[in-house]
């Protein structure tokens, strides 16, 4: 029986993390910290230096920055935050930036006064943002997640500091485990949450559609429509993957994301949304699945982390096999063999960055979240204690995710030499 209070801190969770970003999260971090910065400094800086951890520099390197025209990189999006950047707007701070902002931006990026430095830190995400000009120099410090500034220093003067720096007003996800997810979207007021659903559902299909008629990356959501078999499956697949590669190409659209990843996002919901409709299933029931999909990718990453060397896109589609199973009334033991059956599938895809073949990520990792789906549903699923599957799904989970936050941490740090290499 699902409290009240596990209620209310459920829909916390989906409050605090179903918000909407503009363009890949990190660049966005960065910009949104530098709008900071450039604010306590009181005008525009003379000089930029960002001391990165390794996932941040990895992640950020190679995607597309929205309102750029094509601009990628650290240094970029910086500059953009410092130059053009609103951090009243969030995790949208560059919806502000101009064509004056962007030539300025250029400008002050060809004259070689924005500098990277790699940060050593056992946090993930983390990263320092320095601004100068004249003698006055202000530093803001970022920490475990997107928009949680930790620290503030103006002038050697300390103007802010968090007592604890992990972000503050978390809800309590103590409580998550599948049984309680599938409980609470079984049974939760949906007159409590359908703004958030309604807002993830426009928000994260109108990108899809424009992915898939818009020139970004490889067009992989077009061939995946033209020339692979017509299917729902294929049809998931294809909205799915255009949606992020729109996002990764530097599409200026906002999606509503999900453990602080677009791309996570749009995994765990279009391909729930593209089944429901094309199986003409009530809005309510995918409403119901949307928040299962949701919970679920939340509480597989709590056990990863916001950023590591494990492919967040593997969790997202997982959870979406997961919430086509709850959606056409699965029973729980088809819904934990749907998990157990990606799990086994696909735990070890690396992730080396945002990019547009994170497109192509999705599209394979749902190909086999509704494989596992199938079979599922079949009465058919793998054996617990072959290879790394538990006896129970949410060990499963949790032995997946300290494989992606322990046991890959040398792989992250490898991937990261591998990138900075010329």
């Amino acid at each position: 029986m699902i409290s009240e209070e596990m209620a209310s801190d459920f829909l916390a969770i989906l409050e605090e993390e179903l918000i909407p970003a503009m363009g890949c999260t990190e660049p966005i971090a960065l910009a949104f910290a530098s709008a900071r910065a450039k604010e306590v400094l009181g005008r525009v800086p003379e000089n930029i230096v960002a001391r990165c951890s390794g996932n941040i520099i990895k992640t950020v390197r190679c995607v597309a920055i929205p309102n750029s025209r094509g601009m990628t990189g650290v240094e970029s999006a910086c500059v953009l935050g410092a130059f053009g950047g609103d951090v009243v707007r969030g995790m949208e701070v560059l919806e502000s930036v101009t064509e004056e902002t962007l030539v300025a931006a250029r400008s002050f990026l060809a004259a070689g006064r924005c500098r990277v430095e790699y940060l050593e830190s056992e946090i993930p995400l983390h990263f320092i943002i320095e601004v100068s000009a004249a003698s006055d120099r202000v530093l803001v410090e970022v920490r475990y997640d997107h928009t949680n500034i930790v620290y503030i220093e103006k002038n050697g003067n300390v103007l802010f500091r968090k007592q604890s720096a992990e972000s503050e007003g978390v809800a309590d996800r103590s409580s998550l485990t599948l049984e309680n997810i599938k409980e609470f979207s079984d049974t939760v007021d949906l007159g409590r949450i359908k703004y958030l659903l309604g807002r993830q559902i426009r928000y994260n299909m109108d990108i899809a559609y424009e992915g898939m008629s818009g020139n970004y990356g490889l067009g992989i959501g077009r061939l995946l429509r033209d020339h692979y078999p017509d299917s729902v499956i294929t049809r998931m697949r294809a909205y799915a993957a255009a949606a992020s590669e729109a996002r990764m190409d530097g599409c200026d659209m906002p999606v509503i994301i999900n453990s602080g990843s677009g791309n996570q996002g749009i995994a765990s919901t279009v391909p729930v949304i593209v089944y429901a409709r094309e199986k003409m299933i009530e809005r309510d029931r995918l409403y119901r699945a949307l928040i299962f999909s949701s919970l679920l990718t939340v509480y597989q990453k709590e056990f990863i982390g916001k950023l590591s060397a494990f492919c967040g896109a593997i969790s997202a589609s997982c959870a979406a096999g997961a919430a086509v199973t709850y959606m056409v009334g699965g029973t729980v033991d088809q819904i934990k063999a749907t998990i157990d059956n990606t799990l086994a599938d696909i735990p070890g895809v690396i992730c080396d960055g945002a990019k547009t073949s994170c497109a192509a990520k999705i599209a394979t990792a749902l190909d086999a979240a509704m494989m596992a789906h199938t079979f599922a549903m079949q009465g058919k699923s793998y054996a617990a204690f072959t290879g790394i599957l538990k006896e129970d799904a949410g060990e499963t989970i949790s032995c997946v995710g300290y494989i992606g936050k322990v046991g890959m941490a040398q792989t992250d740090k490898e991937i990261v030499r591998m990138m900075l290499e010329e």
